[in-house]
């Protein structure tokens, strides 16, 4: 389930056919549920690609589905397939966080076009949350006087200053700083600064 693809939902057979036909003829992987509930069944919180999700199946509909999605904090994009009915229901879930919707009949290409910058999205999601992640282990592993070094650095301070500030001697500050650069696995202030900037 951690390998990066379109899964299908949709109670048509036919339909889930011919959209994996599609999917794998454009080289992009993907698996497909019978039902809503067989997918809730095998998704985790590594499951990875994106949703594309009938809206009216028998058994669960596919808006129970997304909201059961959203309440597991998944950030899987969803993309709704529905009828013409649904269209004002589309709208609505778009606000709610969806990805798009397509109404049926569906031009097929602009379907596989929308996959895959759904899945591109997923993609750069799950990097950023990676990075923050390890940023925040880096920071948890700080002494609580080295955060506020780290504070002071990150505020452009100077050796000389932040030793005034803190009432330590210069030499102490050069000792958590090193050590603070050494568990940041930084070497300059600036490459510090980045880390944040792309970290949080």
């Amino acid at each position: 389930m951690n390998t990066p693809q379109a899964h299908l939902v949709d109670d048509d057979e036919a339909i889930r056919d011919a959209l994996a036909w599609l999917l794998k003829s454009r080289g992009l992987p993907c698996a497909t549920y019978e039902s809503a509930e067989h997918f809730l069944a095998a998704w985790t919180p590594a499951t990875a690609g994106c949703v594309v999700l009938d809206m009216r199946m028998s058994g669960m509909s596919g808006l129970d589905c997304f909201d059961a999605l959203l309440e597991r904090g998944s950030t899987l994009p969803v993309i709704f397939l529905t009828g013409h009915g649904d269209v004002p229901l589309a709208v609505a879930t778009l606000k709610r966080g969806a990805f798009d919707f397509f109404e049926k009949p569906l031009n097929d290409n602009d379907l596989a076009n929308r996959i895959e910058e759904a899945m591109a999205l997923d993609a750069r999601q799950r990097a950023e949350n990676a990075t923050v992640d390890s940023v925040n282990a880096r920071v948890s592993r700080l002494t609580t006087r080295e955060r506020q070094i780290m504070e002071l650095v990150l505020a452009g301070k100077y050796n000389k200053v932040i030793a005034d500030e803190l009432n330590i001697s210069m030499r102490t500050v050069e000792v958590h700083r090193a050590n603070l650069f050494d568990k940041m696995q930084v070497k300059t202030a600036v490459e510090l600064a980045n880390l944040f900037k792309t970290g949080r």
